[in-house]
């Protein structure tokens, strides 16, 4: 290895030297116009990131009000699945026990919140004091128009070999109120010439057995039995949140409402769930309005397997079912409802 002068390496050194505070006077003055320099970034805090949708409200949040417009709404099968959800964490929902109070409570209140006119109608029946809950929208703006669906849960969950289980009501009760509670929510009523109604019947699920003296049906036959107006359409929604969805046409309903809802929702996309071949025929919340003259349609899913059984449970539902019906439901009262 060659030697270095040690002239040179002196002079080397100085200029190193002078290189090295040049730098250091060159740092600091970056370190005081810029602070992030030489330190690790976060990254972006929680308020500058734009989320690109809405999560869903925890189940047991309702709309805490409602919305300025909506007239850009639509059926949200999520926030349905939500009020399912809240429906769920009463327990069961049999008249007379406090989950069927807490759940008749929680209707009203929800339905007042998103601005609707609220009736609770209350009358005997056997050994328990009923109340039939409607909202009503759009009023004296045209013909009514009825939507229905049954809130109260059935006492034993026969079905269930060698159960006294209560039926914890998922499908066959919240699926078909989470569908009129979100359509409360996003009814754009503007676009509608007609008086709504959502009404959500007491007392029908007990018959043949499931609480002493009870039979089918009864809040809604008490309705149609007292009912003052000349509706145009009644449509029911029962047990419609089954996650394999089968909606089939029932020998009870109008043949012209059932086959004009049926062709909306193939026209959506969803006529592998609207199945327009007749199936079942069946005594259930529409029977007393077809009795009195009106049109009246039940959207059902009787082929669902846990009908009546201990295992009726949320896991079995889903929001795509509930968008199905809910969406067919709205294009129907909105655009369509004059065909």
């Amino acid at each position: 290895m060659k030697s270095l002068d040690p002239q040179m390496m002196l002079r080397s050194r100085i200029v190193a030297l002078a290189l090295f505070l040049a730098l250091m006077v060159f740092l600091g003055s970056c370190s005081e116009s810029d602070p992030t320099i030489g330190t690790t970034s976060p990254g972006p805090t929680a308020t500058s990131v734009e989320p690109t949708a809405m999560a869903p409200a925890a189940a047991t949040d309702a709309p805490t009000a409602l919305p300025t417009t909506q007239s850009e709404l639509l059926f949200d099968g999520q926030s349905a699945f939500g009020f399912l959800k809240q429906q769920m964490a009463f327990g069961p929902r049999w008249p007379g026990s406090q989950g069927h109070q807490e759940v008749g409570d929680y209707i009203v209140a929800t339905l007042d919140q998103l601005g609707w006119t609220v009736e609770e109608q209350r009358f005997a029946y056997q050994y328990v004091e009923a109340r039939n809950i409607i909202g009503r929208a759009n009023e004296g703006r045209g013909d009514v128009i009825i939507l229905g669906a049954h809130y109260d849960t059935r006492r034993i969950a026969d079905r269930t070999p060698d159960s006294v289980a209560p039926v914890p009501g998922a499908v066959d009760g919240a699926s078909g109120v989470a569908v009129l509670l979100e359509l409360a929510r996003t009814l754009n009523l503007s676009e509608i010439e007609h008086e709504v109604w959502l009404t959500f019947f007491d007392v029908e699920d007990n018959g043949s057995g499931g609480m002493p003296g009870f039979d089918w049906i009864g809040g809604s036959t008490y309705m149609a039995e007292n009912l003052d107006v000349a509706a145009k359409a009644m449509v029911l929604v029962d047990m419609v949140g089954d996650a394999d969805q089968q909606l089939f046409y029932e020998g009870n309903s109008d043949a012209d409402l059932q086959a004009r809802l049926w062709r909306i929702a193939a026209e959506l996309g969803y006529g592998a769930h609207f199945i327009p071949m007749m199936k079942y025929t069946m005594i259930d919340d529409h029977l007393p309005f077809a009795r009195a003259g009106i049109p009246a349609v039940d959207i059902i899913d009787f082929d669902y397997p846990y009908w009546h059984t201990v295992e009726d449970t949320t896991d079995k539902a889903s929001p795509e079912s509930l968008t199905r019906v809910g969406r067919t439901l709205e294009v129907w009262l909105e655009d369509r409802i004059g065909e």
